[in-house]
């Protein structure tokens, strides 16, 4: 007999992440408005949504029948929770995705949700370490991507590649400044959401993101302090050299020399990425030991089973 699909009311928070999610063998509902409100989106723009993904309109998830609710954003924990759903629903199992290390104070801040029965999922084990999880349960599930088979790095553009959403509005912590420091030593673009203001090309559509990232000689993450973005993850799985700050998960995910190159220090970071440019051979090799490592460490499928094993658990 084929195990029970699960229906899910979640959110759109983070719309690659909800995507990679949305692979797991259940039904997402998100919940939706029409007044543009964020965190309300639903299954629009340009990603490939499946049929397993729904939308269910802010005002009728009263009426919505449901196995568990992923909570994504603290928002929607102490608001949507308490004044949306129904007792019912409030009492139903649930799991709330923790995105982010904490940011008011890196080591000794107690997660907002403090509830023995529900279960913190953290996305990599440093935030896991960071946060004062306190009697919630937790663990950690990493990332999980799906790349374009279609489409391999080239490295055919002697220049370096960021990508990061809203840089100079997100200023320090995503590293502004040190992208700014960096572009003024080495030949360097930027993509992503109003890219333009902080001197970038602007957005790609993200199903073209992947091409136009693999021409890129090198890929630099500026970011002092958040989460494995994303975009590292989809960068090495397409075998482009990653060049970051050694902060935060990056540290153990790139070793220097061998599959990419992480330091503190920007003057080193500054020659390491000159030294790819003059040796399109040696980024090359450090790109395929990363895609690798991401391939095996970040597949798809592992993040699929372990998605799966926690709702089922969780769900009952």
């Amino acid at each position: 007999m084929m195990p029970r699909r699960l229906r899910i009311l979640t959110w759109h928070v983070h719309g690659n992440y909800l995507y990679y999610l949305s692979q797991i063998p259940h039904d997402l509902y998100l919940v939706t408005r029409d007044d543009g409100t964020p965190g309300y989106a639903g299954a629009g723009g340009a990603l490939p949504w499946g049929a397993n993904v729904h939308e269910v309109p802010f005002e009728r998830v009263p009426d919505g029948q449901f196995d568990c609710v992923l909570y994504q954003h603290l928002h929607h924990y102490l608001r949507d929770r308490v004044e949306l759903l129904n007792d019912a629903q409030r009492a139903l199992p649930a799991i709330y995705l923790e995105h982010d290390p904490p940011q008011e104070h890196p080591t000794n801040t107690l997660h907002p949700v403090q509830d023995a029965s529900m279960l913190l999922v953290h996305v990599t084990p440093f935030n896991a370490l960071m946060w004062d999880s306190g009697v919630t349960p937790c663990r950690v599930i990493e990332h999980g991507v799906v790349v374009d088979s279609h489409v391999r790095y080239s490295g055919e553009l002697a220049r370096g590649i960021s990508v990061v959403n809203n840089l100079s509005r997100r200023g320090r912590r995503l590293g502004a400044d040190v992208f700014a420091q960096v572009r003024e030593q080495v030949p360097l673009d930027l993509v992503g959401m109003a890219a333009q203001d902080a001197g970038g090309l602007g957005e790609v559509p993200n199903p073209e993101l992947a091409a136009f990232v693999a021409r890129y000689r090198f890929f630099f993450n500026p970011i002092r302090y958040t989460s494995l973005g994303l975009a590292v993850v989809e960068a090495m799985s397409l075998g482009v050299p990653v060049v970051g700050l050694a902060t935060t998960e990056l540290a153990t995910v790139i070793q220097s020399g061998d599959n990419g190159y992480v330091d503190t220090r920007l003057d080193v970071l500054v020659s390491v990425m000159r030294e790819l440019l003059d040796d399109p051979e040696l980024a090359q090799a450090w790109g395929e030991r990363g895609c690798h490592l991401a391939r095996e460490r970040f597949g798809i499928g592992r993040f699929v089973a372990e998605w799966d094993e926690t709702l089922r658990m969780v769900a009952g």
